[in-house]
């Protein structure tokens, strides 16, 4: 069943040939500039405001949303989405407030952002913070459910889906982000095709199981009637996912402190737009906002379609582990081995795209910050822009090297995509404080940034272990309001250290605002207004 057919493998083939090809063609088109530094690791002022929304979200999905998402959506269902749908939000509040302010002060790196505006010890401790994260937590959470997912359509083996996906993401990324961004127009469109195919499988076969000769309409509302609790955006406390979602922390708690952290300090994300104008990358965060909406349709509804199978007796045997424990994320292999023959190569090379955007990201993301917040500050000062780039390319293989050796490790897993997001939570709450302190308030120091940024993990970790050192003498909080209580602590920690130094000395670099600057054009305030309706419309269904 877990075989490819010759259609399956000539149009894998297709797809890397083209990715390939056409990534050689974007390198080759500048070469005069391929040595460049801010060329290569920003692509400065040659990213379209398509390009930047299509490498936004091809870069943000990976198998951590197919594989994952959909194992969530198995489990807990469509409540899952608020991830999607409320960073669709988030990225018109990032293009507002955020992207200017970077723009505007000549932001390329994050840590770059803490050393200019408080200095180079908070912006190194963050700096070791985030590449800490993005290779043992990011890359190899990626590659994991990206091999997961490949042995269980192809007879390749674990291992070496491993080493495939690796090589294939080294092939995207060592081109620059010149390449990355381009090469993910290609990716996303990719992407959602056979996305959208596997979706439209899933609720034709669904369909036919309850006799409406695959009519896909007629499995939609099959899929309301038969599971009707899996179409609930927030949960209340007698939901056993509570805990995972815990109810209106999802619109105005915690959720927003994740997708703050994550969509407007995250060198992974705002680095696709750090190289363009302030016009062009906010079109394209309002591009990746509309293409955010759609992600639920190829990610979510493929997971709750297997719970209903799966309920009605259908696939008991491929939901299971070796240890014969039923495995939420086997749904969406499961669903893609039922692909025919050419579909199923479309869904794969979809799947790829997926994971190999995503990897080459947050790759050239660590050698981002590598060369030019790490290498050039404490070793070699005098670096051109030559060596940077050679050291950035270093920086990628080697990450990519250690993910490879630690991947197998995750085998364990339940619900990857939770696992992502809670441990990912640990240090997202300073992350976010630091920022928006150094963003709005004059009067935050150096010192409440760099306590912020030693105390997040801590706290975090306290929260998280304190009912089980205590036997449950002290609240279990779930980990989104975990995260708003180390946010609310941290904030007041750096207001009181901060207004306990006097006016008179400095407290950092200020940070440049021109308050013009966040004035947007009417066309972002028309796409803004229908996102924020659709959205409303969809928490008020779905309620």
């Amino acid at each position: 069943m877990n075989k490819l057919q010759l259609a399956d493998y000539i149009v894998f083939f297709i797809y890397f040939i083209a990715i390939a090809g056409y990534g050689y063609y974007i390198y080759h088109r500048k070469k005069t500039t391929s040595s460049s530094a801010k060329d290569f690791f920003l692509a400065e002022g040659s990213l379209t405001w398509w390009a930047i929304g299509a490498s936004l979200i091809a870069s943000n999905i990976s198998a951590e949303h197919f594989i994952g998402m959909s194992g969530s959506g198995f489990a807990l269902g469509l409540a899952i989405s608020t991830y999607e749908w409320m960073a669709a939000a988030t990225l018109i509040i990032v293009a507002v407030f955020f992207i200017p302010l970077y723009l505007k002060n000549k932001i390329y790196t994050m840590p770059q952002f803490l050393s200019k505006r408080y200095n180079d010890k908070v912006s190194t401790i963050m700096a070791v913070f985030w590449l800490l994260v993005y290779v043992f937590v990011n890359l190899t959470s990626i590659i994991y459910l990206g091999a997961l997912a490949i042995t269980s359509i192809t007879p390749i083996s674990f291992e070496w889906c491993i080493a495939g996906l690796c090589i294939f993401a080294l092939v995207v990324t060592l081109g620059g982000m010149k390449v990355i961004g381009y090469t993910d127009v290609v990716q996303v469109l990719v992407l959602i095709v056979g996305g959208l195919i596997t979706t439209y499988l899933a609720l034709s076969l669904l369909a036919d199981k309850f006799g409406y000769d695959g009519n896909i309409w007629k499995g939609l509302g099959v899929l309301r009637k038969e599971a009707p609790t899996h179409f609930h955006m927030i949960f209340d406390k007698s939901n056993e996912y509570y805990k995972q979602l815990p109810g209106l922390s999802v619109l105005i708690g915690g959720m927003w402190i994740n997708n703050l952290a994550y969509w407007g300090c995250n060198q992974y994300i705002t680095q696709r737009a750090l190289g363009a104008d302030l016009k062009t990358a906010r079109k394209g965060l309002l591009f990746a906002a509309f293409l955010k909406l759609l992600v639920p349709v190829i990610a979510v509804l493929p997971g709750i379609v297997m719970y209903v199978l799966h309920k009605n007796g259908m696939f008991q045997q491929e939901m299971m582990n070796a240890a014969g424990e039923l495995k939420p994320d086997q749904a969406y292999p499961t669903l893609m081995n039922l692909l025919p023959a050419g579909l199923k190569g479309v869904a794969f090379a979809a799947l790829t795209a997926a994971i190999v955007a995503s990897l080459a990201g947050k790759a050239n993301s660590i050698s981002t910050i590598f060369s030019l917040d790490i290498y050039k500050k404490f070793f070699n000062k005098n670096a051109s822009e030559k060596q940077l780039v050679v050291v950035g390319k270093w920086a990628v293989i080697i990450a990519m090297l250690l993910a490879a050796l630690v991947t197998p490790a995750l085998k364990s897993l339940d619900q990857a995509y939770q696992f992502i997001q809670e441990y990912v939570g640990f240090i997202s709450p300073g992350v976010l404080a630091i920022f928006l302190m150094g963003f709005f308030w004059k009067r935050t120091t150096a010192a409440a940034a760099l306590t912020g940024t030693l105390l997040t993990i801590p706290i975090s970790a306290v929260l998280k272990f304190l009912p089980v050192w205590t036997n449950g003498a002290f609240p279990d909080y779930p980990f989104l309001d975990r995260m708003s209580i180390t946010f609310v602590m941290i904030v007041l920690i750096m207001i009181v250290i901060s207004l306990s130094k006097p006016k008179t000395e400095p407290t950092g670099m200020e940070i440049e605002i021109d308050t013009s600057m966040f004035k947007v054009s009417p066309g972002f305030v028309v796409g803004s207004v229908i996102i924020c309706g659709i959205l409303t419309a969809l928490y008020t269904v779905f309620w």
